[in-house]
């Protein structure tokens, strides 16, 4: 094995790290400045639609900084289409039921006055075991002093003890009203 060989390997072409380098830092300050107009809600894990947009915003950014096919005006286009569409789904959510319903989940009841709901559980592909490591993470030793455990439309374990009464519970999916 020769030394260029070795070079090659590890460190590539040097002007390709220069376009990293270059390309890396306009992209990561296009994307501060595309989150910061865009509001607090671009980046958040609120659902998994807002996921999906954050794992694609990430890919995006990783193939404009690291692709020879991709130029910065190109990444920098398509950051921007992707935060713009995510932001006019948000905003049509936030006003009508029918876009809501379709681009979120709703949160689902799992556990409830001492008894698992299997039945909500496997619909939701949880074990029992989730839901007492949900228990454990809050510091509950035992089920019996939680009322409920939510199914959120992130994906997280809400639990709800005797004190948190009912009211939260007004949107969730297996409440009997």
């Amino acid at each position: 094995m020769s030394g260029g060989f070795l070079q090659e390997i590890f460190f590539g072409d040097p002007a390709f790290l220069v376009r990293v380098l270059i390309v890396g830092v306009c992209a990561y300050v296009a994307l501060v400045i595309i989150v910061r107009l865009s509001g607090k809600r671009t980046l958040s894990a609120m659902n998994a639609f807002d996921f999906i947009v954050n794992v694609a915003v990430g890919s995006i950014l990783a193939s404009t900084i690291v692709s020879r096919d991709v130029s910065l005006a190109e990444g920098v286009l398509a950051l921007g289409i992707l935060v713009v569409l995510q932001y006019a789904v948000s905003w049509s959510s936030v006003r009508s039921k029918r876009v809501q319903k379709a681009v979120k989940s709703e949160p689902r009841l799992l556990f409830h006055a001492g008894a698992f709901l299997h039945d909500a559980m496997r619909r939701e592909r949880i074990a029992e075991g989730e839901i007492r490591q949900a228990l454990r993470s809050e510091g509950i030793a035992s089920p019996v002093s939680v009322r409920s455990i939510v199914l959120e439309t992130n994906g997280n374990l809400s639990v709800l003890t005797e004190s948190d009464g009912m009211g939260v519970l007004v949107d969730v999916a297996g409440v009997r009203r």
